[in-house]
Parts: C-alpha cells; sequence; structure tokens
C-alpha cells in the first residue's frame, strides 16, 4: 500500500474519533494580570505560584528576574493571587478582567469543515485534517516534485504529517522546517503552509529559486493532537495529550534530549513547561527525532516556526554559552530581521535563546544543532509582537498572509547567507 494511501486511512479514522470531544474550555470572568519580578525572592514567588496552582495559566515561563510575566487566573483564585502578590511586593497590571470576551473579539475565522468547491486558502485558520488533505492533494497533482512525508506518530495515533519539495527533480542541500510544536500558536502552522504553496507556485525569482536550488522538508503540524484539542475543547491548549498523573500533556519544545530540563522547564505535569518525565518521553519528539535522524547530513538548515513576540532565535536555549559559530549566526540574524523589515515595517529582535528571551533547555532547535551538525538553526516567533495581551496566540485571520509574507522574505534573504557563508556545499 502507498504511503499516502495508507495514510489516508488513518486520518480518516482520527477523523472519526476526533468527533467525540469535551467541553470546551472557556474562560468567562478569568483575568489577565501582567508582573515581573524585581528580585530572586519575588522570582521565587511567582515560580512557586507557576509550579503549585491549577487555577493559574501562566502565558510567559518564570525565568528570569525583570522579564514579564502574563498570567490567566480563575476568577476564585483572584483574591488568594492578589494577597500573594501584595505580600511579596511584587507589582502587577491588570489586562483584561474578561479573557474570554477579549479572546472572543478576535476574528480568528475557522473554515468549516467540507465546504464544497472552496479551494485551501490563507484568509482563514483550518482544522488539522482539512491540512492534511491538502497536503495530500499536493502530492497527487505535484508527482515528482511533492512527495508525502509522515515525520511521526502521536500519543492519539495521528500522523505528523508533511511534505517533501523536490522543485527541482533532484536531490539539493535540505530545509527542514518544523511548526506547529505548540498547539495554540496557529499563525506557526498558517504560515507554514502558506510557504509551502508559495514554493510551488510563485513566479518571484528569489522564491523561484528558493525551491529551486534546495530540498524542502515542511511539517505544518509538529503537534496534531495538542492543536485538534485548540479546536475541540481548549483553545488556549499548548502541550501534547499524554496522560499525566491527573493531568495531560507534556511541552514538546521542552523534551527533546539535548540539556533536558536543566533549566527553563518544569518537573510538575501540570505546568505548560512540563519537560515530560524523561527525555523523549512524548512519542511527537521521539519519532519525529527519528525522522530527522535518518535525515542526517541532508539537512543544513533548520528552522521552528513559533508565536508569538517578534523574535529570531538561535542556540542556546540551556546555556549562555554561544555557539562556536556565532559571528555566522549573527550575520544571517542581521541579515534575516533586515528582510522580515521591508515589506509592512514589522520589527524583529532577538539573539540566542538563552539571552534573548529566557533560559529553555529540551527544544528542537538546539537538538538539531547540538545532535545533528545542523550548523544553522533558527526558531522564528511570529506576529504579534509581545505587546499584545490575549490577542497573542488569536492573531486575527486577516494578518496570515502579512506575517506570512514577511516571513518568506526573511527566509530567503536567511537561506542566501547562509549559503553565502558555505554552509550548503
Amino acid at each position: 500500500m502507498s504511503l499516502t494511501k495508507s495514510l489516508l486511512l488513518a486520518l480518516l479514522a482520527v477523523v472519526a474519533l476526533a468527533g467525540v470531544s469535551a467541553e470546551r474550555a472557556r474562560y468567562d470572568n478569568y483575568r489577565l494580570y501582567k508582573t515581573n519580578a524585581e528580585n530572586a525572592e519575588q522570582l521565587a514567588v511567582l515560580k512557586q505560584l507557576e509550579s503549585s496552582s491549577d487555577s493559574i495559566l501562566f502565558l510567559d515561563g518564570v525565568h528570569i528576574v525583570g522579564a514579564d510575566v502574563k498570567m490567566v487566573v480563575a476568577p476564585h483564585k483572584v483574591p488568594d493571587l492578589l494577597e500573594i502578590l501584595g505580600k511579596a511586593e511584587i507589582k502587577y497590571l491588570l489586562q483584561s478582567s474578561d479573557v474570554q470576551k477579549t479572546m472572543d473579539e478576535i476574528d480568528e475565522k475557522v473554515a468549516m469543515k467540507g465546504r464544497a468547491g472552496e479551494a485551501y486558502n490563507w484568509e482563514q485558520y483550518y482544522e488539522l485534517d482539512d491540512t492534511y488533505a491538502w497536503l495530500q492533494t499536493l502530492a497527487i497533482e505535484n508527482p515528482g516534485v511533492v512527495t508525502l512525508i509522515e515525520g511521526g506518530k502521536t500519543y492519539q495515533g495521528r500522523s505528523i504529517l508533511g511534505v517533501k519539495i523536490t522543485k527541482s527533480g533532484k536531490e539539493k542541500p535540505g530545509i527542514f522546517l518544523e511548526a506547529g510544536i505548540h498547539a495554540r500558536e496557529w499563525i506557526a502552522p498558517a504560515a507554514a503552509t502558506y510557504i509551502i504553496n508559495q514554493l510551488l507556485t510563485s513566479e518571484v525569482e528569489a522564491v523561484k529559486q528558493l525551491a529551486e536550488n534546495y530540498t524542502w522538508y515542511v511539517l505544518p503540524h509538529a503537534n496534531p493532537d495538542g492543536y485538534v484539542y485548540t479546536h475541540t475543547t481548549d483553545r488556549m491548549w499548548r502541550k501534547t495529550r499524554t496522560p499525566y498523573q491527573g493531568c495531560f500533556g507534556a511541552d514538546p519544545n521542552r523534551n527533546w534530549a539535548f540539556h533536558w530540563n536543566e533549566v527553563g522547564a518544569s518537573s510538575n505535569p501540570c505546568s505548560d513547561t512540563y519537560a515530560g518525565p524523561s527525555a523523549f518521553s512524548e512519542i511527537e519528539t521521539l519519532s519525529l527525532s527519528n525522522y530527522l535522524a535518518s535525515l542526517k547530513g541532508k539537512i543544513q538548515l533548520y528552522i521552528s516556526l513559533h508565536a508569538y513576540s517578534q523574535y529570531l532565535l538561535y542556540p542556546y536555549g540551556h546555556t549562555g554559552d554561544l555557539p562556536d559559530n556565532v559571528a555566522d549566526f549573527r550575520k544571517v540574524y542581521d541579515v534575516s530581521i533586515a528582510a522580515v523589515n521591508k515589506r509592512y515595517g514589522t520589527t524583529y529582535t532577538g539573539g540566542n535563546i538563552y539571552d534573548a528571551i529566557y533560559p529553555a533547555a529540551g527544544a528542537s532547535v538546539d537538538w538539531a544543532y547540538g545532535t545533528q551538525d545542523v550548523r544553522m538553526a533558527f526558531c522564528y516567533e511570529l506576529r504579534p509582537s509581545s505587546n499584545s495581551i490575549i490577542t497573542g496566540f488569536k492573531l486575527p485571520a486577516a494578518q496570515i498572509v502579512p506575517a506570512s509574507e514577511e516571513l518568506l522574505d526573511s527566509i530567503v534573504a536567511m537561506a542566501a547567507e547562509v549559503n553565502n557563508l558555505g554552509y550548503f556545499n
């Protein structure tokens, strides 16, 4: 049986199971607070809250003094929280008194399933099976150019489906693009599919060269179970769906076997940054790592798409020590953020993960760089900026195209500079 046919049968089974879901989570009258720790003692208080409370959703990790931390707080927990913050003299700002209302004001525009005759497009977000069906159609319509690939499996039995694009008809230096490892970051998979489409259809010379000069591997959804859950049950879900001690999921971008759980992750199964009980405990990361290992020597540039805050990041996340080729990383970084700014004036910042945002061990980018000899590995944190409130993870559908256009501009410049530095040779 062909890969395409066998995957189709598996997908149909999963789609049938997806129809059964829990009641949708709502955040009516939940408060959104922004705070930061001004000293180590205050940081310890926030860390204790992060690790012990199941009624506070931390949208940012609690890692360093002076960094903003946003918290979504259940109504019944507000008095306790404010008392704790007051005793510790931790300053805070109320940014929303009704998180659900704030979320509802954002027009994400999710495509209706099974809408006959409507072509896949970037004016709306799609559910998993719609995107997978589109990927399968691409493989059928572009024989010899698009090959369906399975990057791994999930706890609930789904495929981590993607495409390999060989526009030139022969193997070229490889670029691997992974998106959606954090389920609630919908713009990341949308941007990945936009790039796939442009690689196949664009008449812009720079994009045509990007397609023809490299072999592309693109996985729009590295965490399919989590993504489905954001559509059926909880829009703010981040992790996998593996059950752990009364809670669910591990953070798949803290689960890779490179300095796993050394810093910037949690050992609490209920935490959004739970690293898992061991490195590669999640079938998603384990199977994807095995697929990447099978490509060792073929991938010269690794790109991971996330949201939000408009950052471009490179290794390492576990330490402030810099890569031995950091001078080249900085050159690529400079041309890439300059390119992302040209079309719409969007400003990106960044640098090495540890210093630019926060310590975070066990990420896919670090693993690719640190164990697979991928000498150029970057993470984009896409629109919107870090100044956004709850809307950060709910980027309006109207921004899918502009966010993706400027990303592609940046990747064109990135690939050119990586090539200039000799990494594709």
